[in-house]
């Protein structure tokens, strides 16, 4: 009897002891995801933004408590054997976000959202095969694979003993999701305490902030929550606070108010508010805030190249720091003899489509890679295409790459120019050789005879001469002009890259030379814009270490705003024969369009876009999709909160820096509605 008895205990002791074993195995499991995700997190995070651990990887913790919980339950409903081969595919899965991550701020320096990756992936596997393989064949490029693979080996290896236990039941799912949901709150609540870090997550919320303060998981829930809430048609402006009027100094005497000549103002005959009454949701919305938009002033330079032929060139990878006297005398000629900007921004948003479309539409790209592509459902009414096409001007778009990279075989169809789009294989293979990168010479040489003679003309190039990488190994424009380059003192790199350049300058230098054999140089506009700043030059480099851009720009380049500072050039023969138009306020590649229509005197309001003409008396704003922003009086880095004065003798008006930062928020704001409500089609009665 007492065997009996010892036998029955001793069963029992066994199921106890195997239903704790169980239980630590379901702990273990989530740990183990919880552990994998916070290894990838400050991995990523230390091979590209860098910057500080605390309290960033504070909140990635927790962050990453919770969703190593929900992990744990997704992958527990099926046998043992089943949750480990799900579990395993689950790591891989994350492992190759991770590490595609990883790689795409090595190539473009920014993070990319889910849409920005799959909306270029096809063009990129199609196209830049020589890029991928150079970012990844390498020692760098391998021991970053081996190390975000590192946990998936582990868990393949040791994994096994860990999914040994019973499915998930209520009770067990009831603490993991306890678990999750407390971490997750304590997160949240972390965040909010944070007056900083609260607007990243909320207000301010942006893609690259939310990666480098909360980590790549949380940065991808935020956007795409968001963009399942912009499914549902919700967006909210801010109460703008009233300016402060600047009151003038008292002087002793005051001489007579010269008299100013009053202008009308741009603006077309459109009830905003009458529309908000009759408009619902989104549109609503937009109606309200635009009629609550003062119409900046027409000008002396209004109409200044009314009927003029326009040439707008996107220059790749351009930099205000290629344009010298010497080694580039065309670009010299049209920025200093053009009109000149002394404090101009390229925001890099979203690679190249993002600066594209930034010059073209006038607006960020809140949508990243995925904002050009949505363009082409709509009438694009605002372009430069569409307003000059409206005047009778014959329109060309011209590309010296695939013509199908990016999708521009649809999207720069739709830009209104009236002879359609030509790139390399629907066309452009006529005038260019099949190299790498393709020559801006030989592609504005080939087809500068199409529209010369077809007066008004309205052009649009897409250069690629400027493309990384920039070693002459790799790349035909800076192997072929390497002679003129090799004796300045800058590294190889820096060479390489001004000498991809040179191939525009020549380009330039051939069509200007053109316009003035055929007496039009006077009667024609040259716009040049870059799509971003020369990202190509560092590769495994963040903000304060990216020596190569430093070296090219002449200091440690330490904040987006002083990345993307740049050069915009607008220029015609008919302002060398005027005295010089300046433009020192802050301005960037927003203002390029609302400028253009200014000085091509086309009927348009300047209530809708958020840039400004910048000879107007709009107040200068120059912003970006990460909240940083300048003004004449100062400049404000979101990253930190901080406002700096231009100068120690700016006096700021109280609430100012409040101000300003609403009317960012509103513009960005703006810009995503716009974008995905297809506005413009709404107010122009296209819809």
């Amino acid at each position: 009897m007492a065997k009996s008895n010892r036998k029955k205990h001793g069963k029992v002791y066994e199921v106890v002891i195997d239903k704790r074993r169980d239980r630590w195995n379901h702990w273990l499991v989530m740990i183990m995801f919880t552990l994998a995700l916070l290894y990838w997190e400050a991995l990523l995070k230390t091979s590209t933004v860098m910057g500080s651990f605390l309290p960033e990887m504070l909140f990635t913790l927790l962050f990453s408590v919770c969703t190593g919980g929900l992990c744990y339950i997704v992958s527990s409903f099926g046998s043992s054997r089943r949750n480990h081969n799900v579990r395993l595919f689950m790591l891989l899965g994350m492992a190759v976000v991770f590490g595609v991550n990883y790689f795409v701020y090595l190539q473009f320096k920014i993070f990319y959202d889910v849409n920005t990756v799959l909306a270029g992936s096809s063009g990129v596997l199609r196209g830049f095969l020589p890029q991928i393989r150079r970012l990844v064949l390498n020692r760098n490029g391998l021991l970053h694979i081996a190390a975000f693979l590192l946990p998936v080996l582990v868990y393949a290896a040791v994994g096994r003993a860990a999914d040994s236990g019973s499915r998930i039941n209520v009770r067990r799912a009831q603490e993991i999701l306890t678990a999750s949901f407390l971490s997750f709150s304590l997160a949240v609540g972390t965040v909010l305490c944070s007056p900083l870090f609260r607007l990243f997550y909320h207000d301010q919320y942006n893609f690259q902030s939310a990666v480098s303060s909360f980590g790549l998981v949380t940065g991808i829930r935020l956007d795409a929550t968001r963009s399942m809430l912009g499914s549902r048609n919700e967006i909210a402006f801010s109460t703008e606070p009233a300016a402060e009027p600047v009151s003038e100094p008292e002087t002793e005497t005051k001489a007579p108010a010269e008299e100013k000549p009053v202008y009308g103002k741009n603006e077309l005959a459109i009830d905003f508010a009458g529309m908000a009454e009759r408009d619902t949701g989104v549109l609503r919305e937009l109606d309200l805030y635009t009629a609550s938009q003062t119409a900046s002033s027409k000008n002396e330079y209004t109409g200044l190249f009314k009927g003029k032929n326009l040439i707008f060139i996107t220059a790749e990878a351009f930099s205000a720091e290629v344009i010298d006297l010497q080694l580039t005398p065309t670009l010299y000629r049209l920025a200093h003899m053009g009109i000149q900007f002394t404090d101009y921004y390229q925001p890099a948003s979203a690679g190249t489509t993002g600066g594209e479309f930034e010059n073209i539409f006038g607006m960020l790209p809140v949508k990243g890679g995925s904002s050009l592509k949505m363009t082409a459902q709509y009438g694009n009414q605002m372009t430069m295409g569409n307003l000059l096409n409206d005047l009778g001007y014959n329109g060309w778009v011209f590309h010296n790459n695939d013509y199908m990279f990016y999708d521009r075989h649809i999207t720069h169809n739709n830009l209104g120019y009236s002879n359609g789009y030509m790139g390399y294989g629907n066309g452009m293979e006529e005038y260019v050789q099949d190299q790498w990168p393709e020559s801006d010479l030989e592609m504005i040489q080939g087809t500068m005879p199409l529209y010369l003679d077809a007066q008004p003309f309205n052009v649009y190039y897409m250069s690629v001469s400027g493309h990384n990488g920039y070693l002459p190994g790799e790349n035909d424009m800076a192997r072929k002009n390497w002679e003129r380059v090799q004796d300045l003192p800058y590294s190889d790199e820096v060479k390489g890259y001004l000498a991809a350049n040179l191939e525009l300058e020549d380009a330039l230098a051939a069509l200007v030379t053109e316009l003035e054999a055929r007496g039009i140089a006077d009667d024609t506009v040259i716009v040049l814009g870059a799509d971003h700043f020369p990202y190509g030059l560092d590769y495994d480099a963040a903000l304060g270490s990216m020596p190569y851009l430093s070296e090219l720009y002449g200091f440690n380049v330490t904040n987006y705003l002083e990345r993307d500072h740049n050069r915009l050039i607008i220029w015609s023969g008919c302002l060398e024969k005027m005295d010089p138009i300046v433009v020192s306020a802050p301005a960037s590649s927003i203002d390029i369009l609302p400028t253009l229509c200014n000085l091509f005197g086309v009927e348009w309001d300047s209530r809708v876009l958020p840039g400004r003409d910048v000879l107007s008396d709009a107040e200068a704003l120059v912003f970006d999709l990460n909240y940083d922003w300048k003004t004449e009086l100062g400049t404000y880095l979101s990253m930190n909160g901080t406002f700096t004065p231009a100068s120690e003798d700016t006096v700021v008006p109280e609430g100012y820096v409040e101000r300003i930062r609403a009317k960012v928020r509103d513009k960005i704001t703006y810009c995503e509605g716009v974008l995905t409500s297809g506005y413009f089609d709404h107010i122009f009665g296209t819809d």
